[in-house]
C-alpha cells in the first residue's frame, strides 16, 4: 500500500549514519542517493525509506501528529530498534511495551525530530515480555 515515505532532515550526513544503523537491522540498503537526499529499502518489492534536505531550500521541520512506523519480526527486534535509535542519537519517546491488546511498540525520534514508531503484534495467547 505504500510505495515510500519521505523524512526531512537538515544534516544529511547525520541522518545518512542514524538510518544506515537502524534501517540496517532489517536488511535495508541504500538504493538511491544523491547529494540532496538517501534512500532504503530491503528489496525491490519493499517499501521505502528516503531522507532528504526539502526541495523547497526551506529548513526540514517535524510534522507534530506524522510519524513512521516500522513493522518489527518480533518483540526483541522492538527493543533492539529503539536501543539503537537511542544509542545513535535518537531521542526516546516511549519505552517498548505492551499498549494495547496484543500491540507491542517503541517510540522515538530521529536526531531532526522526526517521530518513529516500531511495533510488533504480539500472536494471540502468547506472553508479552
Amino acid at each position: 500500500m505504500i510505495g515510500y515515505v519521505m523524512i526531512g532532515t537538515n544534516d544529511l550526513a547525520r541522518a545518512a549514519s542514524f538510518y544506515d544503523k537502524l534501517l540496517g537491522t532489517f536488511g535495508a540498503k541504500r538504493y538511491m542517493e544523491t547529494d540532496r537526499f538517501i534512500a532504503w529499502s530491503a528489496g525491490e518489492d519493499k517499501p521505502g525509506i528516503g531522507v532528504g534536505k526539502p526541495f523547497d531550500g526551506k529548513p526540514a521541520t517535524f510534522g507534530n501528529g506524522m510519524m513512521v512506523a516500522l513493522p518489527a519480526a518480533s518483540q526483541q527486534q522492538v527493543d533492539s530498534l529503539h536501543a539503537t535509535a537511542l544509542k545513535n542519537g535518537g531521542k526516546d519517546e516511549g519505552a517498548p511495551g505492551l499498549r494495547f491488546g496484543n500491540f507491542y511498540a517503541a517510540y522515538f525520534r530521529d536526531p531532526d525530530g522526526n517521530k518513529l514508531s516500531a511495533f510488533y503484534r504480539v500472536p494471540e495467547g502468547a506472553a508479552a515480555h
